[in-house]
């Protein structure tokens, strides 16, 4: 019997960044459905406002490379958080190292390794505060081995895994959980399309032949289980690939 006079368990709290598409929107969800209140963060107002009404969470417009921009997030969180989903993040070209473009890697480092670095930094104390924090990088296969014509997007994803490895170190004796979940092939909406700067042929020739990449949700679904484990365990790191994608570079495909 509950009395009066205690007060309710409070709601879980979490934070998804990059939540206007793909794994971002499809984590956000599904947190939502296992009772989380999430914040949707993300740059483009529209997409994290109607992500937040369909699931009652709340619509944060962030740039988790701008330190004032995060600074705001982390205001409108308070000093209590449940779990931080580092997902903003993304490749931009695949020209080799001898034709790189820096922007292209300057963008890459700083939504993958700054922005990361960002968020965690601002929201750490909320994450502490509520006794059993956990944060969770998306990282990629990328951060595991290179490719031709990767290097920017391996080094940043690199950086990944290796922040990740460093905040588990540093934090070991804090109630916060420090996870990486590493994906491999996912087919999303956008992410091919964008490294390519819309080049709608040469996005779909990344999966091309591949009868089942993984999805969004696939993804979602292994983030959701890795943050509902009971608060001692702690999943280091978690490589998700389709059945296909035996290696980075080693994929079956079916072409008739």
């Amino acid at each position: 019997m509950v009395r009066m006079s205690e007060s309710p368990t409070p709601r879980r709290t979490a934070v998804v960044t990059g939540a206007s598409s793909g794994i971002g929107a499809a984590t956000a969800r599904m947190l939502a459905a296992e009772g989380f209140s999430v914040f949707c963060a993300a740059r483009r107002a529209d997409r994290v406002e109607a992500l937040a009404d369909e699931i009652g969470g709340t619509a944060v417009v962030c740039d988790v490379t701008s330190e004032e921009s995060v600074a705001a997030l982390a205001e409108l969180v308070g000093g209590r958080l449940d779990v931080l989903v580092n997902n903003a993040g993304g490749a931009f070209g695949s020209t080799p190292v001898a034709q790189a473009d820096s922007d292209e890697w300057r963008r890459m480092y700083e939504v993958n390794v700054i922005g990361l670095m960002q968020v965690t930094r601002a929201l750490l104390p909320a994450l502490v505060a509520s006794g059993a924090g956990m944060i969770l990088n998306v990282g990629s296969t990328a951060g595991r081995t290179a490719y031709e014509g990767g290097a920017g997007y391996t080094a940043a994803k690199h950086g990944t895994q290796v922040v990740t490895e460093t905040l588990r170190l540093e934090l070991w004796d804090q109630p916060v959980r420090v996870c990486e979940i590493a994906p491999g092939m996912v087919k999303t909406d956008e992410f091919a399309l964008v490294r390519f700067e819309g080049d709608r042929e040469k996005a779909e020739a990344v999966y091309a032949g591949v009868a089942e990449p993984l999805t969004a949700e696939d993804v979602a679904d292994a983030i959701t289980w890795m943050v509902t484990r009971p608060p001692h365990v702690n999943i280091d790191e978690l490589v998700i690939r389709p059945r296909a994608q035996a290696a980075q570079h080693k994929v079956h495909r079916v072409f008739e």
